[in-house]
Order: C-alpha cells, then sequence, then structure tokens
C-alpha cells in the first residue's frame, strides 16, 4: 500500500485480491494513470470503474473490456477527456457518424481511426480539419 502511494504502476506487483478490490481500484484510478490496466479482468468490465479511469485517464480506454469500448458512452468520454477515443473504440464505433463527428471535434487526429467511409465523408473531414489542418491527411483520397 506504501509504494502505491509513490506511484500508480505498483498496482501491477499488489495481490491479486488487492487488484480485484472495487473500492482499493475506485480510489488507485482517482490517482494513477494505468491503474486500470493493472485491475482485474473483472474490474475493466465494470463500467463505473472504466468511466472513472477515463474522466482522469482517456488513454486507459485501451485497457477497458471490449464491451466497453464498444459503450459509446465510454468512448465518447475517453475522446472528451482528451484521449484518443477512436483508436482504442470497437469497429463498429469507428464506423458510427455520430460518434466520429463527436471524436474529431476534440481530437481531429482521431480521424485517422476512422472506418474507411467516413473518412470519405465531407463533414466529418471539414470538422477535423476545422479543429487541425494536419488532420486532412487522414481523410480519403477521393475528397
Amino acid at each position: 500500500l506504501e509504494a502505491l502511494k509513490q506511484t500508480g504502476q505498483a498496482l501491477r506487483y499488489a495481490s491479486e485480491e488487492l487488484r480485484g478490490d472495487r473500492s482499493f481500484a475506485l480510489d488507485a484510478l482517482k490517482k494513477y494513470a494505468f491503474a486500470l490496466q493493472h485491475s482485474s479482468e473483472e474490474l475493466r468490465r465494470d463500467r463505473e470503474v472504466v468511466l472513472l479511469a477515463l474522466t482522469r485517464f482517456p488513454d486507459d480506454l485501451q485497457y477497458a473490456s471490449e464491451e466497453l469500448r464498444g459503450d459509446r458512452e465510454v468512448v465518447l468520454t475517453a475522446a472528451k477527456a482528451g484521449g484518443y477515443g477512436l483508436r482504442y473504440a470497437s469497429e463498429q464505433l469507428r464506423g458510427d457518424r455520430e460518434v466520429v463527428l463527436e471524436v474529431v471535434k476534440n481530437d481531429a487526429y482521431s480521424l485517422q481511426y476512422a472506418s474507411e467511409k467516413l473518412r470519405g465523408d465531407r463533414e466529418v473531414v471539414l470538422e477535423a480539419v476545422k479543429n487541425n489542418a494536419y488532420s486532412l491527411q487522414y481523410a480519403s483520397e477521393e475528397l
């Protein structure tokens, strides 16, 4: 426990029991990046736990369960907090126009993770380019 006061990476060395303890994990997730990475599989499937982690450390989406990476609210939470929401999102959400439009408003570079169809969608690309002109490199060549 003392080691965790220094760094969240210490969670990787904690016992399975401690890494699966929900209240302990919620406390660790408030303070440390990568705490979700070292949490139990059960906690990575826990929507509340994952949403809390993403508000502080949005790139922790990569450690969420596959099911939660396909959850619209979860992906949008990561994107709004500054993470690469689409990079770790399910294929289905990468092709969801509404989700992609919202994500590229916060992170234009996420356009590269959108479905091929949406990288050719004029409105989606314009929204990304409004945010950052360099994101044009990820647009479909047809545009």
